[in-house]
């Protein structure tokens, strides 16, 4: 659990609920169902109509990384990557068959199963290459749905407010209607704000990050992978595969 961006989605609600009691209002003033069915609703559908069914399924897929993201260790994988290297020279390539059961991800025993395969540097680069750039273009445009929903959301939550005081607009012969609903008004205006850059926003750009640290560490594996299959030394493997660290 990546307790720094829970905390943080905490705290921005928490600002905003402290702050609307420290201007004199009351935290009930900040719930209002017109405002949250136009604001919240409307972005959704508006999601729907701009996004395949697919980049949405992945999207809601890929929220949970925001608070547990996987772990990227380049380091490890670079470590493990010249451990193969070392098995191969002793035992063959056939000497890592046991290590593609005992991997998690289903890339890295793809990419395994290609080399054990003997299967040429230039085909085993292709073939993976191939799909680091379709996982990518895919995790991407789910990162894109909240980037969108923080663009929709603050227009939305214009038109709850200008909504709203159409209505106030037509209680103008009662006076003791007017500031309940200016106020009631304007809560469609936070909702929008506050949902695309308290929340929507953020978390597309962590998702693009994670999603750029992902690739980097397929890009790591792929060219360990090629260098074992050109037989190059470990030690060489490692020098190469350090210029990927920071």
């Amino acid at each position: 659990m990546d307790l720094v961006s829970l905390i943080g989605t905490i705290l921005a609600f928490v600002v905003i609920i402290v702050g609307t009691i420290l201007k004199g209002s009351t935290v009930g003033a900040l719930w209002n169902p017109a405002a949250f069915v136009i604001v919240f609703m409307g972005t959704i559908a508006c999601l729907l109509v701009q996004n395949q069914g697919k980049a949405l399924k992945q999207s809601m897929k890929m929220f949970s990384m925001v608070y547990k993201p996987p772990k990227h260790q380049p380091a490890d994988l670079i470590s493990r990557i010249v451990g193969w290297s070392e098995i191969s020279r002793r035992q063959g390539l056939l000497g890592l068959e046991p290590q593609i059961e005992s991997e998690d991800d289903t890339f890295v025993r793809k990419g395994l199963q290609l080399l054990v395969d003997g299967s040429e540097p230039d085909a085993i680069r292709g073939v993976l290459e191939v799909e680091v750039d379709a996982r990518e273009h895919a995790d991407l445009a789910a990162a894109k749905v909240y980037e969108n929903a923080g663009i929709y959301s603050p227009t939305m939550g214009i038109i709850g407010a200008v909504m709203g005081l159409m209505a106030v607009m037509q209680n103008l012969a009662d006076p003791s209607k007017l500031g309940h609903g200016i106020a009631a008004a304007f809560v469609a205006t936070i909702y929008g704000v506050a949902l695309a850059n308290m929340l929507m926003l953020p978390i597309a750009s962590r998702l693009k990050g994670l999603v750029h640290k992902q690739t980097q560490m397929r890009e790591i594996l792929i060219e360990g992978l090629v260098s074992i299959a050109e037989g190059a030394n470990p030690r060489q493997i490692e020098a190469k595969l350090q210029g990927y660290l920071p």
